[in-house]
């Protein structure tokens, strides 16, 4: 891999926006006349649509809690159920009724088990539409982007705010452009596509980045490749993959308007005219990152066992001879027409391999009826195949068909975590629906051509390159620009107390034993306060104190006393290299506020190497001019070591930590 660094300087004020901006900008609301949004700006973001699934009661019952009645705009909020399609039990049917009756009394747009997977109706349907801001409570949300939508997750308590005040807040991540050259050699899908840059670039290069798929190799891409592409930008990390308004996606809205009853609220002759102008990144736009690799060195590649972060040629795992016991097509990441038509072309006239188990699943509904239409369906039953509802199912480990110990199971999924579908002790494989289907046949992981009689290809190697451009911006004029909230404070300083590690998760900051005892005071929340990672924690830090700690802080679960703990010891800020994104999210809903810092955390680790400390008071003391945007550090004999320029924040943001988190400032929005 070739791997560059360019030194190259940009002015805040005067740089263009990227796609992923301009998308923000639109959707942003109670912005400074004339504010433009960059990278690093927390915004106040009123989405074009919000989704939940089978969340949906909790999400309700959350927003029930929040003294909310009616939802702020019904036109913004879609319900489907998808993910447990298959209980039929008494307490799952009741929880599905609640959340049919809530849609009805609220004229919610509302879908029933059975018509799909969510991310597939929210495409069908046109709520994720080209050029919008379409968020879901669920990871899977930057499927979106493959129609041009920034899609993007969002957890319970942001979901419930949106629901009671059309809003919520988001903080503009990184943008990362991923420059696809050349065209795909035969038998190579979109699946290869993203299982070979999860593993080619495996070391957290996009993790909490937004991602812009660009070059002239996206071009001879289908839809249904870039909604494969952008769906699994989820496990390579990202918190959104968007790709561009083209010719492609414009002839696939064109043979929409003739699938839909017209005329369709969202999906008609004048919004699609209105995408022929299409709205694009600026020459001048500033990328945090940039990812090219050339399509046409690629080959079928395939994920695991029990690892994104693990790519492998077909050709290699063809001729390893691993046994499959089951095999699936279902999911929203390649059950789509397209997916089913592949394998029913391998499926047809041949037999599943005897010992093998396959399940089937439509994206959805509409999906099946057309599959049936054209006959690809019953191929796919013919051949032996189980087939499922509509529906999420075995790719969470729920309903039939889940790997058992010893297994060895090859799906058309996006995740295949240790566990996720079955047992722990089982071994899950990712691939196209290709290599699924022949898989199947053949008793083991192999190709299409295998079912031929022909050996697969031995694989290229690679074309790929990374650049990370240094971008220095100016600082904002004297006397400060943003401008600062009653009871907000203009800085925030303390002293940097280095706990020196990658993914220090959940359970290290607040034990899982407490997770669910309701009555934890304030003061034992103190007292328990990243135990797990250092016993001596407590001991050695004071409120006011600053935690500095390396990358992905916070990864792990979702339980919003990670962030509490840290408040409950007095400490308002925590800085890392980077941050679990649902910490993040629980982090600001609780005020309590983080800044990504990567060099700080890499200078303090080079001060400190060889230290056995877990937790070691620095003497360096930070303080972050919220006026200016700026950090700027002083090391232990007061020379300052860092200054930089962070992500501005504005008062719809500081107005969230005054009301003590979002749940407070939803209560204040619903008695104006």
């Amino acid at each position: 891999m070739r791997f560059v660094r360019n030194f190259s300087i940009t002015s805040v004020s005067l740089r263009g926006q990227n796609l992923t901006e301009k998308i923000v900008q639109k959707y942003a609301v109670g912005l400074q006349p004339g504010k433009k949004v960059y990278s690093g700006d927390y915004v106040t973001i009123q989405p074009a649509h919000c989704m939940s699934h089978d969340n949906s009661w909790p999400v309700a019952t959350k927003f029930q809690g929040l003294g909310a009645k009616k939802v702020k705009d019904n036109r913004q909020i879609v319900c489907t159920l998808d993910h447990d399609v298959q209980n039929r039990t008494e307490k799952n049917l009741t929880k599905y009724k609640n959340i049919e009756n809530f849609a009805k009394e609220q004229g919610i747009d509302f879908y029933p088990a059975g018509r799909g997977i969510g991310h597939q109706i929210m495409i069908e349907e046109g709520y994720a539409f080209p050029l919008n801001l379409t968020v879901a409570s669920d990871s899977h949300s930057n499927t979106y982007g493959g129609v041009g939508s920034l899609g993007t997750p969002i957890v319970r308590t942001d979901a419930a705010s949106i629901w009671a005040t059309g809003q919520t807040w988001w903080q503009i991540p990184p943008v990362a452009k991923v420059e696809l050259t050349g065209k795909l050699p035969k038998g190579v899908t979109g699946k290869d596509i993203i299982v070979t840059l999860c593993g080619l670039f495996n070391n957290d290069e996009v993790l909490n980045h937004a991602i812009e798929f660009v070059g002239d190799g996206v071009k001879s891409l289908p839809v249904d490749y870039r909604l494969t592409i952008a769906n699994m930008t989820t496990e390579w990390g990202a918190l959104s993959g968007l790709f561009p308004v083209d010719e492609t996606l414009l002839e696939f809205y064109k043979q929409r308007i003739e699938k839909l009853p017209q005329p369709h609220p969202r999906v008609n002759i004048e919004t699609v005219k209105a995408l022929e102008n299409s709205v694009q990144s600026d020459n001048d736009a500033v990328y945090a990152k940039h990812l090219k690799v050339d399509l046409s060195t690629l080959s079928p590649f395939i994920s695991g066992p029990n690892s994104v972060k693990i790519s492998t040629s077909l050709y290699d795992l063809s001729n390893q001879d691993i046994k499959i016991n089951k095999a699936y097509l279902v999911s929203c990441t390649n059950s789509r027409l397209s997916d089913i038509k592949a394998a029913a072309e391998i499926l047809k006239g041949r037999k599943v391999a005897p010992g093998v188990e396959f399940y089937v699943a439509a994206a959805s509904s509409n999906v099946q009826k057309d599959a049936e239409a054209i006959g690809a369906w019953q191929d796919i039953i013919d051949a032996g195949a189980t087939p499922l509802p509509a529906g999420c199912g075995p790719c969470i480990g729920l309903g039939m068909g889940l790997l058992e110990p010893g297994e060895v199971g090859i799906s058309a999924t996006n995740r295949n975590f240790k566990g996720r579908m079955g047992s722990k002790d089982a071994l899950a494989y990712l691939a196209s629906p290709e290599v699924v289907a022949a898989s199947a046949i053949l008793g083991k992981i192999g190709g299409p051509e295998e079912v031929e009689g022909s050996k697969v290809e031995q694989n290229k190697e690679i074309v790929k390159e990374l650049t990370i451009p240094k971008v220095e911006v100016a600082e904002s004029s004297e006397g400060g620009s943003v401008e600062i909230l009653e009871g907000f404070p203009t800085s925030i300083e303390g002293e940097l107390i280095l706990c020196d590690a990658d993914n220090i998760n959940t359970d290290g900051i607040y034990p899982g034993k407490y997770t669910y005892q309701d009555d934890v005071s304030k003061e034992k929340m103190a007292e328990v306060c990243m135990e797990n990672y250092d016993s001596e924690f407590g001991s050695k830090v004071n409120a006011g104190d600053i935690i500095i700690s390396g990358y992905n802080f916070g990864t792990g679960s979702s339980r919003e006393q990670a962030a509490t703990a840290i408040l409950a010891k007095g400490m308002k800020l925590v800085v890392a290299g980077s941050f679990g994104n649902i910490f993040s999210r629980n982090s600001i809903n609780n005020a309590l506020l983080t800044l990504e810092i990567p060099d700080l955390i890499n200078m303090l680790r080079e001060k400190y190497q060889g230290s056995d400390e877990l937790t070691i008071r620095t003497g360096w003391f930070l303080k972050w001019d919220v006026t200016k945007a700026t950090v700027e550090v002083l090391d232990s004999d007061k020379n300052v070591v860092l200054t930089q320029k962070v992500g501005e924040l504005g008062t719809n943001l500081q107005d969230i930590i005054v009301k003590g988190g979002l749940e407070g400032w939803v209560k204040s929005e619903l008695t104006k």
